[in-house]
């Protein structure tokens, strides 16, 4: 089973090939994980670097936002925006998690 895990992923500390951001859609207090796989997800731009751009939808929202990420060529994120929401720290993500636990 070690194998099929490593093949396919399934463990959330290997993230070399991946960037997770947070993105509270405007008018929300729920806050989603919106994980960039970097050797599929982008797309190169006429200037040779890279961009991705995925819409996020929340499960009790019904705004959605859309995140714009700019790599350099070499894959560095460059540039962050979110249209219709916001970007958050991942301690504000799992501090908003722990409170929907209690809930």
């Amino acid at each position: 089973m070690d194998f099929l895990r490593k093949l396919f992923g399934g463990n959330r500390t290997s993230t070399a090939n991946a960037l997770y951001f947070y993105v509270r859609p405007k008018r929300c207090q729920e806050i989603v994980e919106v994980r960039i796989n970097l050797m599929n997800d982008l797309s190169e731009d006429e200037a040779g670097g890279w961009f991705v751009r995925k819409m996020v939808r929340a499960n009790r929202c019904p705004f959605p936002a859309e995140l714009h990420v700019h790599f350099t060529a070499d894959r560095r994120v460059q540039q962050v925006g979110v249209q219709d929401g916001e970007t958050v720290t991942e301690a504000e993500y799992l501090a908003w998690q722990a409170g929907q636990k209690q809930s």
